[in-house]
């Protein structure tokens, strides 16, 4: 997990310059209520909700359990919203959640390539004039591909989907036109199947 502290780091770093912005009274700072289209982009990284095979059966039908779980993965997403007034918005959005890999412990190893995409609706609380907090909650379309069979042919591997709830919360700066935002989402995936990521984006309003 070398790699997750690694990048919880720059994501802390949002978010305590989010709070230094919204204490600081910076007359050059945006006005968190402005209503209107924003986009954004994302980087960060995920992993399962526990480090235990189980968490992959729904992508193993019969074989071996004989394997370790590296849920350790970058994370890419963009993201488009409208907020509607200062305490609401919706949100679409498409999410690269990387990949989980299966160690055969014998030999041979198997990726489960996970991507998503969906749909929000926002809460936001705003906190002053440059900084908000938000809770989100939604529908995700998800697909994840099998590439690999753990070195041995009788098992059984196979690709899932599922149309699936979404939830999470963040930080936000605004800086007339531009957002920052630190967060912490969770795709609960079908049965044990449930992805964490933690992302740090930067995004524009219109």
């Amino acid at each position: 997990m070398i790699k997750s502290r690694l990048l919880a780091a720059p994501l802390a770093s949002v978010s305590f310059a989010a709070l230094a912005l919204a204490l600081s009274g910076h007359a050059n700072a945006a006005d968190n209520t402005a209503e209107g289209l924003y986009i954004g982009v994302g980087t960060g990284f995920s992993s399962l909700e526990n480090d235990d095979s189980d968490d992959a059966g729904d992508f193993i039908e019969s074989g071996s359990e004989d394997f370790d779980v590296d849920d350790d993965d970058n994370v890419y997403k963009a993201f488009v919203g409208y907020q509607y007034n200062p305490y609401f918005a919706t949100e679409a959005f498409y999410t690269d959640l990387g990949t989980v890999q299966l160690k055969g412990n014998d030999f041979g190893n198997t990726d489960l390539k996970s991507k998503a995409y969906g749909v929000n609706v926002v809460g936001i609380l705003p906190i002053g004039q440059y900084f908000s907090l938000f809770a989100k909650a939604g529908m995700a379309k998800w697909e994840t591909d099998v590439d690999g069979n753990l070195g041995n042919s009788s098992v059984d591997l196979k690709d899932n989907d599922g149309f699936d709830p979404v939830y999470g919360a963040g930080a936000q700066v605004n800086l007339d036109p531009f957002l920052i935002r630190a967060e912490y989402e969770r795709y609960d995936f079908d049965s044990d199947y449930q992805v964490d990521a933690f992302t740090a984006s930067v995004g524009y309003k219109f």
